[in-house]
């Protein structure tokens, strides 16, 4: 592909059961560090239907701007007028063995193995420290995908 045929962004769809915490926090973290090349989103198999208290309250005491996070399905991507995703990674092996819809265009397809910080039992500091955690392995893991993906746009 030809410089002037790459796209301008990526759009990555960041999956997990619940879509309440993990996919939540990888959303927000691309976004953040998205150099305007990524366009994020995240989705559920099983939605809750609302995102964690904790995720929010670490995203917020963060910097970031919370009102538009929502938990959500997987199936609002796979309509015909859903952006076309680029890549879709799953962060929790749950997500990771189900049957996912079929994603137009035949993204790339990551596993990132995260574990649950809402199953974390404990006192409020510990499972805020779960949720802590969380984000900085999102983040390592971002960053590469981050760094990966733009030396392949930069080559194209």
């Amino acid at each position: 592909m030809s410089a002037n045929q790459s796209p301008s962004h990526l759009n990555v769809l960041f999956l997990c059961t619940g879509n309440s915490a993990r996919s939540i926090l990888a959303e927000a973290l691309l976004q953040n560090h998205s150099v305007n090349r990524f366009h994020a989103f995240s989705a559920g198999s099983q939605p809750k239907g609302a995102v964690h208290p904790l995720a929010l309250d670490l995203l917020k005491n963060k910097g970031y701007k919370i009102e538009n996070f929502r938990s959500k399905s997987w199936d609002e991507f796979a309509l015909p007028d859903a952006p076309e995703m680029n890549i879709v990674v799953t962060v929790c092996d749950n997500a990771a063995n189900e049957v996912c819809p079929v994603w137009p265009g035949n993204p790339g397809k990551y596993h990132w193995s995260i574990p649950d910080p809402a199953a974390t039992e404990g006192t409020e500091d510990e499972k805020m420290q779960a949720f802590q955690n969380v984000y900085e392995m999102l983040e390592v893991h971002i960053n590469n995908l981050v760094a990966r993906e733009i030396r392949q746009l930069d080559e194209e």
